[in-house]
């Protein structure tokens, strides 16, 4: 969906939108309720992002969905506003500025970053996930495996032989 940026009225544009954005990560469709506003070149967009999206879990490998519920605050220049400087240092208040090319604001790419964004970088089934066995490669949550594990730290092996020796000695 493209908002025309002439077409953003003074007091604001309220918009619920429901697309189906092609991505290996959502399933379809994604819904939104964004409030538009416009001051000269630059456009505000706030409100929610709603999507279903697959993860896969960074401690079994599980596939799994989850429903994430997002709140977006986006400020958006022209790009022809950056295109003036020749190198430009991203601030931390700047984070959540976006750029627009033309006179139009394509909220699918808007909904679409905004979810990638808050992926997690390491997801859980849950946060109770035991993971998978190092050895033998069982899901922990599924069964229970029969491997032995020495749970030391093989760089005290060298004390661990010095404890040896110092037994004998008695």
């Amino acid at each position: 969906m493209k908002i025309m940026i002439a077409d953003i009225p003074d007091e604001g544009l309220e918009i619920d939108v429901d697309e189906t954005i092609e991505n290996e990560f959502f399933i379809s469709p994604v819904h939104a309720h964004l409030k538009i506003e416009r001051a000269d070149s630059e456009i505000l967009v706030r409100g929610t992002v709603m999507a279903d999206i697959k993860l896969q879990c960074g401690r079994c490998m599980e596939n799994f969905s989850t429903e994430e519920n997002l709140p977006v605050e986006v400020v958006y220049h022209h790009i022809d506003e950056i295109r003036k400087d020749e190198t430009h240092e991203v601030r931390s208040e700047e984070l959540d500025t976006g750029f627009y090319e033309g006179d139009e604001l394509d909220i699918n790419e808007l909904m679409k970053e905004q979810i990638l964004l808050n992926i997690p970088m390491k997801p859980l089934c849950s946060d109770e996930c035991l993971g998978i066995c190092m050895h033998c490669g069982t899901n922990l949550n599924k069964k229970k495996c029969d491997c032995v594990t020495d749970e030391s730290d093989p760089r005290f092996s060298p004390l661990k032989e010095l404890l040896k020796k110092e037994d004998q000695k008695k």
